[in-house]
């Protein structure tokens, strides 16, 4: 069964900025990689142990895992959201 992905607020707010064609295709690759690898993604350290990273071509997405799939917590480029500073989640 695949994975259930849910989306923070935030995430409503990050994908307007990243214009619409980048958007839908953001959106449809995650969904395709999330729900086929429910085990996608790298795992964050320090502070940020539980959540997860994927990086979708320019992009990453922060991700936590849950009992029914997953929750988007960030989209954005990577300079913008890097695993090395604080994701703004």
């Amino acid at each position: 069964m695949p994975a259930k992905i849910e989306y923070k607020a935030s995430v409503a707010r990050d994908l307007p900025r990243l214009g619409p064609a980048s958007s839908r295709r953001i959106l449809d690759q995650l969904e395709k990689a999330l729900s086929k690898e429910g085990h996608a993604g790298r795992p964050l350290t320090g502070e940020f142990t539980g959540l997860y990273r994927l990086r979708v071509w320019d992009y990453r997405v922060i991700f936590a895992r849950t009992a029914e799939g997953c929750l988007l917590l960030r989209v954005g480029h990577r300079r913008e959201v890097s695993d090395r500073g604080r994701p703004e989640v």
